[in-house]
């Protein structure tokens, strides 16, 4: 199978990007094509304002041309999609943003979604994303744990909270599908599926499985 999917963490948590590999490991076959998880060593501990966002952009660019030669697909494991269309115009690999396909993905198991944000702060920049994507029709709400990325290792408080935010946009805002807001909160998915009984979207997972399927599908 040629070419590599390199999912690029564009924040520089090794925690972070150990979670996104755990949660993608279920995507990797003998046949390929490889799955690859990186950190980005130029970025913040945690992607949480727009100045971060722009910020890693040009060190996400120049990475990612290192590895053009080798890449099948490249995967933007961040919420926020820095540099999603900018790497696009630089790459002729599939490039796949977690929002966007989180979303998309989230469409095909509800009518109305709801979003699972870490920080208060987190939800402007999500509002703007989804008004060009042009689905604000089909959201229920957009919602915060209120918990900074690196925070996020606490795991009991982070669930809890996952949980109780989950359960007010199904019952308060009639959400019938959950996408989790960070990549850093993969490994909750399946607990949180559980408690709340909705379809829960894990934003990277869901780019993932396009990426291999277009990479897959480039060779036949």
């Amino acid at each position: 199978m040629s070419g590599t999917v390199y999912v690029i963490n564009p924040n520089s948590s090794a925690a972070v990007t150990e979670g996104i590999d755990t949660a993608v490991a279920p995507l990797r076959s003998a046949d390929g094509p490889a799955i690859t998880c990186l950190s980005l060593a130029e970025g913040p501990p945690g992607i949480q304002t727009q100045r971060h966002v722009d910020g890693v952009i040009q060190p996400l660019l120049r990475t990612c041309e290192d590895l053009e030669a080798t890449a099948g697909a490249f995967v933007i494991a961040c919420f926020s999609d820095p540099g999603l269309f900018a790497l696009r115009e630089q790459s002729a690999r599939p490039v796949l943003g977690i929002a966007e396909c989180g979303v998309l993905t989230a469409l095909t198991l509800g009518q109305r979604f709801g979003v699972i944000a870490i920080l208060p702060t987190s939800i402007p920049r999500h509002l703007r994303y989804f008004g060009a994507m042009g689905v604000t029709e089909r959201l229920a709400g957009d919602l915060s744990i209120g918990l900074g990325v690196a925070e996020l290792a606490d795991e009991t408080r982070t669930l809890s909270r996952m949980i109780e935010v989950g359960r007010n946009l199904k019952d308060q805002h009639g959400a019938d599908v959950l996408v989790m807001g960070c990549a850093g909160m993969a490994r909750f998915r399946r607990p949180l599926e559980e408690a709340v009984g909705v379809p829960v979207v894990e934003p990277t997972q869901a780019a993932v499985v396009m990426a291999v399927g277009r990479v897959r599908l480039a060779d036949h």
